[in-house]
């Protein structure tokens, strides 16, 4: 039996097989370009390598197509694909947890559709051709939200008119809460502790990024937001930002919000600093000849620094600190820098470790601080893939647990 994981972006699917029984993934791979003439396919295998297709896909659904067309080619029995967990940026306050899509829950979705106008779509449009297609199977939403949900109120609200909140919905959700929760279980068993004895801060630094606070193994603050524009300086997002000011600019510069929402999620960040690069790589070797990659790696350093102090002041003890994704997992330069000036804080790194710290090179998980830091430092490599698959599993089979301090995680052992 095989449970597929998708991830379905506004031009793009992201898909991979498991084996329910082993967990281990058995195939996988991206649609790029959907909607567009020169779309392709890549799929992926787990000895590396790699089948590519170019071919037209107009939507979701024929993309979906293509993609169980490869697997047949793959020998994968579509018959043998019992479930489907779907990742699904935004849940809300109405979903603290995965669960089974019904109608109910597809028109719950889709009340964030104004809020969410690139990722929501696609995710509906993934979930209703994965329904048709593969109607025998059993369609599971996992949200990014979700894990974000344990936050107390003074931490969630903003300091805005009740109504906004009450009647709009306008408050922190964060948002990355998969690859959070991976990351969390795995630092606790590398701690050799329970996860509900655990006190964490985890920071997924990728194209987007986000830090989170961990209290005794529940969420209690994140640096995103009620969209992912919040917080960290990220490749083209900006982080915090001054409301204010970004209502000056609309006015002076009478801008629509659909143009600002362009500005704050294509525009900024990285790219807005440097005025031509949103890839770290691309900021760090050009960062002794171009003042602004200079200021941008500055500025990020800063924005990451300041939060992990925030989020130490919040928990009193902190147990480790933890990197992830694609920044996070591959950039020893940018873990050192984050972590430079903290040894008043317990935070010592050792350079020598964090050097052969890459995921990319299969490192794995990894201690990074020095053995005199007081906070461990760890570099663990996110598998959000596998939370989906497992709570799909878990929901297949009726043992899934709301509180995912009680879910039997493979991966937390």
């Amino acid at each position: 039996m095989y449970i597929m994981a998708l991830n379905c972006g506004s031009s793009s699917l992201k898909y991979q097989v498991f084996d329910a029984d082993t967990k281990k993934q058995i195939v996988g791979g991206n649609v790029e370009k959907i909607g567009l003439a020169d779309s392709f396919i890549t799929q992926k295998y787990p000895d590396g390598t790699k089948q590519k297709k170019v071919t037209e896909m107009k939507n979701h659904n024929e993309a979906l197509s293509v993609v169980l067309s490869m697997l047949r080619e793959a020998s994968i029995d579509m018959n043998e694909i019992r479930g489907i967990g779907h990742r699904v940026v935004m849940g809300g306050a109405k979903f603290a947890s995965s669960v089974e899509i019904n109608d109910d829950v597809m028109r719950a979705i889709e009340e964030w559709k104004s809020l969410m106008p690139l990722h929501i779509p696609a995710s509906l449009m993934g979930i209703e051709s994965a329904r048709q297609t593969l109607p025998n199977a059993k369609q599971v939403a996992v949200f990014d939200t979700a894990f974000l949900q344990t936050m107390p109120e003074y931490a969630y609200r903003y300091a805005i008119p009740e109504a906004w909140y009450k009647n709009l919905g306008v408050r922190r959700y964060g948002f990355h809460g998969t690859s959070h929760l991976y990351v969390s279980k795995r630092a606790a068993a590398m701690l050799g502790k329970p996860a509900n004895q655990c006190n964490l801060i985890t920071m997924h630094i990728g194209s987007g990024a986000s830090g989170v606070a961990i209290k005794n193994g529940r969420a209690v603050d994140t640096t995103l937001g009620m969209t992912p524009t919040a917080g960290l300086v990220m490749g083209t997002r900006p982080g915090d930002v001054d409301a204010g000011a970004l209502l000056y600019v609309m006015e002076q510069l009478k801008l629509t919000p659909e143009q600002m929402t362009k500005h704050l999620n294509k525009d900024s960040g990285l790219m807005g600093i440097t005025k031509c690069y949103a890839d770290r790589r691309d900021v760090e070797e050009n960062r002794d000849t171009n003042v602004d990659c200079k200021l941008a790696i500055e500025m990020e350093t800063h924005m990451v620094k300041k939060y992990i102090g925030a989020f130490m002041a919040e928990l009193g003890h902190v147990d480790a600190l933890v990197f992830t994704a694609g920044v996070g997992e591959n950039d020893n330069y940018l873990r050192g820098k984050f972590c430079e000036g903290l040894e008043e804080l317990g935070i010592k790194i050792d350079p020598a470790k964090n050097d052969k710290a890459l995921a990319r090179l299969d490192a794995g998980e990894c201690e990074i601080s020095a053995d005199d830091s007081r906070v461990k430092i760890f570099m663990i490599p996110t598998n959000e893939e596998l939370v989906i698959v497992e709570d799909t599993l878990a929901i297949m089979n009726g043992t899934y647990d709301a509180d995912h301090l009680k879910m039997d995680y493979s991966f937390a052992k």
